[in-house]
């Protein structure tokens, strides 16, 4: 998770519309696993698993960022929340990778290495920003070092010792639109934002739309800003 938009949109976070939508994305795409202890690697602040805990049988969270500054231990939901900066073998069955892929120079030597800390048969959750044409100055303030096409990070997961479970793009309705605003601003390397607070009928229509997708969500391979993968350690 990137923390510099946790920065930007607060305590708030929760009810804008793109990570709203997107943790209805993740809920959707690991409902029919049922996990139980997740490994949230690049947590931040464990939004997203946080968010597990509460909407799903789910039932403790080891979030690890290198960014802690010293380990320690919260709950949600009456389920236990622990923060790490690192992590030996583990028996986590469901790794998140939210967001974090990009920001690394090795991705595969990255997926490899947590690979080998959960048991097999875990399964791991990615997601990407995607396509590259899509570069702009976002990419530039979150520090990413690249984007993404579907098949790309399939390829990355295979390569680290993965099985492809399914894979999809998703806000893929508000693609269009914000295609256009990136295309736009393609050739401004300024870092900047383009994720910003919304009043209350601009997020209330986009988390609409976003939900509007959401039965489509597992069969889009066609487009949208980023990409789902869910993926097996045989």
């Amino acid at each position: 998770m990137d923390l510099k938009e946790e920065d930007i949109l607060g305590a708030g976070i929760g009810n804008h519309w793109y990570y709203r939508s997107k943790a209805a994305a993740l809920r959707r795409a690991v409902a029919s696993l049922a996990p139980k202890r997740l490994l949230d690697v690049g947590a931040g602040s464990g939004f997203f698993s946080r968010h597990l805990l509460e909407r799903t049988s789910a039932e403790s969270a080891l979030c690890v960022d290198i960014g802690y500054p010293a380990d320690s231990d919260d709950s949600v939901a009456g389920k236990p929340v622990h923060y790490r900066s690192d992590t030996g073998p583990t028996d986590c069955d469901l790794v998140l990778m939210m967001d974090v892929l990009e920001h690394v120079d090795d991705d595969r030597g990255l997926v490899r290495h947590y690979a080998g800390k959960v048991p097999d048969g875990a399964h791991f959750l990615v997601t990407v920003p995607a396509f590259d044409f899509l570069w702009s100055g976002h990419d530039v303030f979150l520090e990413h070092k690249r984007r993404y096409r579907l098949r790309g990070i399939e390829t990355v997961l295979q390569e680290a010792g993965l099985a492809i479970v399914r894979g999809s793009y998703y806000f893929g309705l508000v693609f269009p639109l914000a295609a256009a605003v990136r295309l736009a601003d393609r050739n401004t390397t300024e870092p900047r934002s383009s994720l910003k607070k919304q009043g209350g009928l601009t997020n209330a229509v986009l988390t609409g739309i976003c939900a509007a997708e959401l039965p489509l969500f597992p069969w889009n391979r066609l487009a949208g800003l980023s990409c789902f993968v869910l993926a097996r350690k045989p």
